[in-house]
């Protein structure tokens, strides 16, 4: 009896099995989007996505351990901050408002409002590094991950070596980021056929697409020339009205680009998820859709850089909307958010 006790008081645990590395590759799903052309030098593996996204919710990664990307880049407001300016570990605001993070396999042109970064992986580490931000060195964070198990072993399933890098980190980084895919608002089951828009939101979709023949011409909003495509992005630098040249306060992709035409342009944002997303604008001066649709009627200022694409904009009286034409285009504003992505 003895014998019997002391064996059935043994622990039933097993230790962990080792980790391997696992190159079973991410099946990446485009839901109905044009396929886009992911990175050949950073192939999507399942094991390099899941530890992206560890990294992406690792407060480890700031100086005091209070924030992670996902701080400032919530799920529920489509990988955004609503806050017109984050908030960083010591307590000071950001320059500028958070991007929404979703189909960044479909951006082609930099990231960030300036392009300051060319690939998404160089985006991935500067938060980490930003004073404003997370204001942590790159050296450090390397080695907290370094001294997780948890951690090593992630980079062997993903990289083949518990050796931890900074650029190691910034490729699972993009791979997480790229497979962040929102298209399935009632935009998409329209066109799919499994959804119709209200007359409200037919209307306001008319208008975001009408182009207007000539200055007589009192129909059409022309929001489609910055806003269009799949992703309702040019995915260009413009400078969209904002201000007179005399009250540039940031002069946007000049600051990386050094070229004169380059003042107070800012990268298009995607409309994509827009009513999930605010406030607008690279300084978040808008708090509503209502707001970001009456400056494009009537509060477009001229300067030497603003968009040829404004013109009408820009003519006395701007667009010349009506009420009702402000309310159909919200409605079909809001009619590209996709709940799913926020779920």
């Amino acid at each position: 009896m003895i014998l019997l006790c002391a064996c059935s008081s043994e622990p039933t645990t097993t230790p962990d099995e080792p980790a391997v590395y696992d190159p079973t590759p991410y099946v990446f799903d485009p839901m109905g989007l044009p396929m886009p052309a992911l990175p050949a030098d950073n192939p999507l593996t399942v094991q390099k996505v899941k530890l992206g996204e560890m990294l992406f919710n690792e407060k480890m990664l700031s100086k005091d351990g209070s924030q992670s990307c996902a701080s400032c880049h919530v799920k529920a407001d489509a990988f955004s901050d609503i806050r017109r300016f984050s908030i960083g570990v010591e307590g000071l605001p950001g320059k500028r408002q958070a991007m929404p993070v979703f189909n960044m396999a479909w951006h082609r042109n930099g990231f960030f409002w300036d392009g300051r970064a060319p690939k998404l992986r160089d985006q991935s580490l500067r938060p980490i590094q930003d004073p404003l931000e997370m204001n942590e060195t790159l050296t450090n964070a390397v080695a907290k991950l370094q001294s997780s198990k948890t951690y090593r072993d992630q980079f062997i399933r993903a990289f083949n070596t518990d050796t931890v890098t900074s650029e190691k980190m910034s490729l699972a980084m993009e791979a997480f980021m790229l497979t962040l895919v929102s298209a399935n608002a009632k935009w998409d089951n329209v066109l799919k056929g499994t959804a119709t828009f209200t007359t409200e939101e037919a209307r306001g979709r008319d208008l975001f697409f009408r182009e207007r023949q000539g200055l007589n011409d009192p129909v059409g909003a022309e929001c489609f020339h910055c806003h269009g495509g799949p992703n309702f992005t040019n995915d260009r630098y413009i400078n969209n009205g904002l201000d007179a040249e005399p009250d540039f306060t940031d002069l946007g992709r000049f600051d990386v680009s050094g070229y004169p035409e380059d003042k107070a342009r800012f990268l298009t944002p995607s409309l994509r998820n827009i009513a999930l997303t605010p406030p607008y604008m690279h300084d978040g001066r808008f708090a509503t859709l209502e707001e970001c649709i009456e400056h494009y009627d009537s509060g477009v200022k001229q300067s030497s850089t603003v968009d040829d694409a404004l013109h009408f904009n820009l003519r006395p009286g701007g667009l010349g909307l009506s009420a009702q034409d402000k309310a159909d285009l919200v409605a079909f504003l809001k009619a590209l958010t996709d709940t799913s992505f926020t779920r």
